[in-house]
């Protein structure tokens, strides 16, 4: 039987950019997707935008709420689907096959948990790379030491969420890295690693603008040190992986 993957897709005033979100899912060519989209309630143009695919949406819930990962949550609470993934509504996956690739790898390796690699594009030009993220391979020692692979490029298996729990919102932006070092460190889970792009970040969404960096740090800070981490090096190991990230952007951008 075919694995269906459930995607879910938090929004809130998002009209620049949750057009192109939604069909980079509806064109995926993988058949057996459910889709979901959580709105907290936009006082934009979002929702007329979103009602226009209703047809095509599995699931479509418009309710205030009090940030991304309650919506997230909410989301989960109502997927379907044997593996769960995220697509934020600032972002788009890199190729067609994407969803594909993903449930090969799943059928190859079996595993809980599979990630792979992201671009951070330019918000307005969305072909200028301003980050390039290629995960490597996952060990619990490096989950220590500060690394995490890029959030919107991990599926899990909807049974993992009910015995290891959902994002915890009191975290406002960095819940998904609470989030990836329980999944990482604290369990047991078969993890593997999908070596191709998955998806397409703009810069500026929530974990990305500079204004919110500080509150980010902050909450990094506190849950290294909930996890029994060494928080000023895994937070100095993980500031410093980034760097890297750009320069290599550079260099993609000058071959373009």
């Amino acid at each position: 039987m075919s694995l269906k993957v459930s995607i879910i897709t938090s929004c809130y005033n998002r009209e620049i950019t949750i057009q192109s979100a939604i069909e980079s899912v509806l064109s995926q060519d993988y058949p057996y997707i459910e889709y979901i989209i959580v709105d907290g309630a936009s006082k934009d143009g979002s929702m007329s935008i979103i009602n226009k695919y209703s047809d095509r949406i599995a699931t479509i819930i418009c309710e205030p709420d009090r940030g991304m990962y309650e919506a997230i949550n909410k989301g989960i609470r109502v997927a379907t689907g044997d593996i769960i993934g995220l697509l934020h509504s600032d972002d788009f996956f890199y190729a067609k096959d994407t969803i594909s690739q993903i449930v090969a790898e799943y059928e190859k390796t079996n595993a809980d948990l599979i990630y792979g690699n992201g671009l951070f594009v330019d918000f307005n030009n969305t072909s200028l790379i301003v980050r390039n993220w290629i995960s490597g391979i996952y060990t619990k020692s490096k989950v220590r030491r500060g690394w995490l692979p890029l959030h919107p490029t991990v599926y899990i298996r909807r049974e993992c969420f009910g015995k290891w729990g959902l994002y915890d919102e009191s975290f406002k932006i960095a819940a998904d890295s609470d989030f990836l070092v329980r999944y990482l460190y604290e369990t047991n889970i078969k993890v593997a690693y999908l070596n191709e792009y998955i998806v397409r970040m703009r810069m500026g969404g929530l974990s990305t603008d500079r204004k919110r960096m500080k509150q980010k740090w902050r909450e990094d800070f506190k849950l290294y040190r909930s996890h029994g981490f060494n928080p000023y090096w895994a937070l100095g190991l993980k500031i410093a992986s980034k760097i890297p990230q750009f320069i290599q952007a550079k260099f993609m951008n000058r071959r373009d």
